[in-house]
């Protein structure tokens, strides 16, 4: 197992505790899709159609390169921000428009989501936005295993 991979997993490991069976059997089901050694655009596209699903989004696509304008960003810890500044998420919903959830590995960027969610539909529950982080993490790790450059 890679040093991505396991970092993706640990992370996993410490959302047992807050997430429930069904976000964990898909952080399951996509954990061994990278292990299995698929392509990364099947992992990239499996997850973005599961935050759809668990985050209630609009849509959902992902970015490969360099970052452009500064979306309000889904964080690690399950939090929103927009500029610098915390979003109230759970008083104010989500921001309008796109917002970024980054896929890294080792503080090495190497693309983003961009979440669009559903407007006047209350914001995922933290354990929710927790497993979006995890899965994220876990597609950084399978574009990490297939190289610095992707087309497609």
């Amino acid at each position: 197992m890679a040093v991505s991979q396991l970092v993706a997993h640990a992370r996993t490991l410490k959302l047992v505790t807050i997430t429930d069976a069904a976000l964990l059997a898909r952080i399951h089901d996509t954990a061994n899709l990278v292990q299995s050694g698929a392509s990364p655009y099947a992992a990239v596209d499996q997850v973005r159609r599961q935050f759809v699903e668990i985050l209630g989004l609009r849509g959902c696509r992902f970015e490969h390169g360099t970052l452009l304008g500064r979306p309000p960003r889904l964080e690690q810890d399950g939090s929103v921000t927009a500029g610098r500044a915390h979003w109230p998420l759970e008083q104010d919903g989500w921001p309008d428009g796109e917002i970024e959830l980054r896929t890294s590995v080792g503080g090495r960027y190497l693309g983003r989501f961009m979440l669009l969610p559903e407007p006047g539909i209350a914001p995922a529950p933290l354990q929710s936005r927790l497993a979006a982080v995890s899965l994220a993490d876990h597609v950084g790790a399978a574009l990490d295993t297939a190289g610095p450059v992707l087309d497609g």
